[in-house]
């Protein structure tokens, strides 16, 4: 949803999440995708899933896994964002993306995205990014669409029963990955 004008994301900074951050990013998370909170953004999953979207540990477990990396972005100070790089040979995956749902719009996800693509080529030379995201989200696919990321029809399955994941308010759920060319 980039229909309004891009502003000026301010002065970004950029860092690997320590456990310290751990309960800020669980708060963050939940806060852009599930629950009346999320509504205030366009990212809101609370329409199609109901539940938690994540836990501290599986949090933690992104932050302390080998090949992982949980980016937190900071603008004076204060957690506006994060997202989730992770090693996978040739590629990079991306995921547990976040941005604060009354900053979203502002133009801080394509800022945030770039560096995202930036640090996983730097860091680890690889050609492509891949992510997962669930087919039905139309909208946000033709978001990452515009930053160059391309459907590939490859498609899995929904956790459904599993509700770490969130409980389902659908019976359509699957996920599609979505790819795009580093080089």
């Amino acid at each position: 949803m980039d229909t309004a004008p891009a502003q000026d994301p301010g002065q970004l900074t950029f860092r690997d999440a320590a456990d310290a951050d751990v309960p800020a990013l669980v708060t963050l998370i939940e806060s852009a995708y599930r629950g009346d909170s999320s509504r205030a953004g366009w990212t809101t999953e609370a329409d199609i899933l109901q539940g938690r979207r994540t836990d501290p540990d599986g949090v933690r477990r992104v932050v302390e896994a080998p090949g992982s990396r949980l980016l937190v972005v900071e603008r004076d100070g204060g957690l506006v964002a994060c997202c989730q790089l992770e090693h996978r040979g040739e590629a990079a995956y991306f995921g547990m993306f976040a941005v604060r749902p009354g900053l979203q719009g502002a133009g801080l996800g394509k800022v945030i995205i770039a560096e995202a693509e930036r640090t996983v080529r730097e860091s680890w030379g690889v050609r492509e990014m891949h992510m997962t995201v669930i087919s039905v989200r139309e909208e946000l696919i033709a978001w990452y669409e515009r930053r160059g990321y391309r459907r590939t029809g490859e498609l899995s399955p929904f956790p459904y029963g599993d509700e770490r994941c969130g409980i389902p308010q659908r019976d359509d759920l699957v996920f599609e990955l979505l790819v795009k060319d580093l080089g």
